[in-house]
């Protein structure tokens, strides 16, 4: 058994659909999980579409249709003689999505949202269910909400792990019952989603990784495949600097590490359950189908063989300190996270002293203005606005001096193994 996900860039158009089929094709001897992401940017225009809407704007109905004729055109390019039976199902969703749009419950953006952008992932694996159909590649499609069991926190929601083990291995087992025992079965379902019972919910932006490892734990997987447009786990972001190189193999630690201080190529909830079952995790590039990717594992050989660089842009730096005589102890932090919490923000950053309290965090105009605004109440606050986060695991002096050259150094943090720098200004992309 294998988890595989494909992430929106691999299914962003008709050939993209069409080259993922050809991965699944393959391991036809394997039994797969497949989780799929909405195609492309869908999930970002949902949002346009939904703010548009809320807001009432002019040209919201545009926006909609946009929407509409993007997945149409995928569907009509792969199912040329046959689109219209594709389109009746899809149709009705796009008529459900339509009517929730023009009847917007507005006492509850989180919870609307989460039924509005889903639509995204419920199309992109119809579509490609569709066309596995077409190709002759036997497949199931399951309703991510029908197994993905949690709470009711809208955008960001707690996955109930027990129920939704024993929802999965009971569609497992029936899955078992109505194939051929020399069938391979694959499950096509939804990254991102899940129910509370009542609504759909969602498990936070990018969520879709942090399915197919809820699916892998929840089945003692042998192995999950993370596909992306990389060829594998990059030491940097190569579009800030240029001579990032793939890291063949890193440990369950290293990686929860680096996805911690905000590296991008797996979401920070994934690791964990795969790490607590020993379930490896492979970063495999869809382009390249025959490139061994980065390997995740317990093996922790070649950590801190390569240093590891991680940039923040477009960051916030706030300092906090009392007004009157006191300390910030326990209790006034406790304060902090807690005002935190409620305006739904998240320090990259910390560090206190006696007398102040510095976070930085990501440059979310409407939350950081909030946050700012409670802490006023209490604290005297500042803040600087154009600064960037700088992380580098595995460092050498060095490579310190020339990351940091001609750079204003507001906050320095070092361990034996993490420095991290907030400074002014934003980093260059690479040219």
């Amino acid at each position: 058994m294998k988890v595989f996900k494909f992430g929106g860039a691999s299914v962003k158009d008709a050939a993209a659909v069409k080259n993922v089929a050809a991965i699944i094709n393959q391991h036809a001897d394997d039994d797969l999980w497949i989780v799929i992401s909405a195609m492309g940017k869908t999930t970002n225009y949902l949002e346009r579409v939904l703010s548009a809407y809320w807001r009432d704007a002019e040209g919201k109905e545009a926006h909609y249709k946009r929407f509409m004729d993007f997945h149409k055109e995928i569907v009509n390019e792969l199912f040329p003689f046959s689109e219209e039976l594709v389109l009746k199902e899809i149709n009705v969703k796009f008529k459900e999505l339509e009517k929730k749009l023009l009847q917007l419950d507005k006492s509850d953006y989180d919870k609307t949202y989460d039924q509005v952008v889903s639509t995204g992932e419920w199309l992109a694996t119809k579509i490609v269910s569709a066309y596995l159909d077409d190709r002759g590649v036997n497949n199931t499609w399951l309703d991510a909400r029908e197994i993905i069991l949690t709470d009711a926190s809208h955008r960001e929601a707690t996955v109930d792990w027990e129920n939704t083990k024993g929802r999965v291995k009971r569609t497992w087992q029936n899955e078992l019952k109505s194939r051929s025992i020399m069938a391979s079965r694959r499950m096509i379902t939804q990254g991102f989603i899940g129910s509370d019972g009542k609504a759909t919910t969602t498990l936070g932006r990018e969520g879709s990784d942090f399915s197919a490892g809820i699916l892998a734990w929840c089945t003692d997987a042998d192995e999950v495949v993370i596909w992306k447009d990389v060829s594998g786990m990059l030491n940097a972001d190569p579009k800030y600097y240029p001579d990032a190189v793939k890291l063949d193999s890193i440990s369950y630690r290293e990686a929860i590490e680096l996805s911690y201080f905000g590296a991008s190529v797996i979401h920070p909830k994934t690791i964990k359950p795969l790490q607590n079952k020993g379930i490896p995790l492979r970063v495999k590039s869809f382009i390249d189908h025959e490139s061994t990717g980065t390997l995740i594992s317990s093996n922790s050989e070649k950590d801190g063989q390569v240093p590891s660089y991680i940039f923040k842009s477009d960051q916030v730096l706030i300092s906090i300190s009392p007004e009157d005589f006191s300390f910030i102890m326990e209790e006034g932090m406790t304060r902090v996270f807690t005002l935190m919490r409620a305006h739904k923000m998240r320090a990259n950053l910390m560090q206190n002293s006696a007398l102040s309290f510095s976070l930085c965090v990501d440059h979310k105009e409407e939350r950081v203005k909030a946050l700012t605004e409670s802490l006023s109440k209490e604290y005297r606050v500042l803040y600087n606005e154009d600064v960037s986060l700088l992380t580098i695991r595995h460092y050498d002096e060095a490579t310190l001096a020339k990351l940091l050259k001609g750079r204003e150094v507001l906050v320095e943090q070092r361990s034996r193994q993490t420095a991290r720098f907030v400074v002014r200004g934003q980093f260059d992309l690479a040219t």
